[in-house]
């Protein structure tokens, strides 16, 4: 079943910060720059909203948001992500052979989970969140520009694993980014958000080969400079 969100408005006393409806049937990516409304997006579906906005939102699914356990959030910063006084076998809740097993399935020493944060890269650090994140077996996975704080290599990597343990997992993608080309990696649509609106959504490719506002035109050029992928 798609994860179905038919109106999400986010309102201060003046101004609407968030007027938006999508859907979620395989892998969707929200993309937009700085300020376009994001992070809104997630910490609505997370039910994070500050007390001081007006919130509404309106979804069908089979699951149950509101609990937690169906949803996981991979953040934007591995290195804070974190407590840095516990060692990592000490962020996982599950027995010891399946915290190895999950740590296997992101391609994780198990001798690892004795150390502390700190003495961890940033690409093994998202690793390790990533395990802690599919250890709840999610129905969705909000990701929240999981690759920004590391280097093309990592980057990379990490992008490819979220594909294989999708296939592994069968879990739903929301993924915000400012970065279409790692969209095109592991999402099949797209909806380009500006000032708090979905200003276009479909097919990736589509949406590439042929956009249709504006503002989507611009997000493309910025994104790459190569253009072969437009033709």
């Amino acid at each position: 079943m798609s994860f179905i969100c038919k109106k999400l408005t986010i309102k201060n006393r003046n101004n609407t910060l968030l007027d938006i409806n999508f859907e979620i049937e395989n892998s969707f990516a929200l993309v937009g720059q700085s300020g376009s409304g994001k992070s809104l997006t997630l910490k609505a579906i997370l039910g994070m909203i500050p007390q001081n906005l007006d919130y509404f939102i309106d979804f069908s699914w089979e699951y149950d948001l509101i609990k937690g356990k169906t949803v996981a959030m991979i953040p934007q910063n591995p290195f804070t992500s974190l407590s840095p006084l516990n060692k990592i076998k000490d962020n996982f809740f599950v027995p010891e052979n399946k915290m190895k097993e999950l740590l296997q399935m992101v391609e994780m020493e198990h001798d690892l989970a004795n150390r502390f944060p700190s003495e961890l890269s940033g690409g093994q650090l998202q690793r390790i969140i990533i395990a802690i994140a599919i250890s709840h077996k999610p129905k969705l996975l909000l990701l929240d520009e999981p690759t920004t704080a590391l280097d093309s290599d990592s980057k990379d990597k990490i992008l490819s694993l979220f594909k294989e343990l999708k296939k592994t997992y069968d879990f739903k993608i929301l993924f915000v980014t400012h970065d279409i080309n790692s969209s095109r990696i592991i999402c099949d649509k797209i909806g380009i958000i500006h000032k708090g609106k979905i200003v276009e959504q479909g097919v990736i490719e589509d949406i590439l080969q042929n956009p249709k506002e504006d503002y989507t035109k611009k997000l493309i050029e910025s994104n790459f400079q190569n253009r072969e992928f437009r033709r």
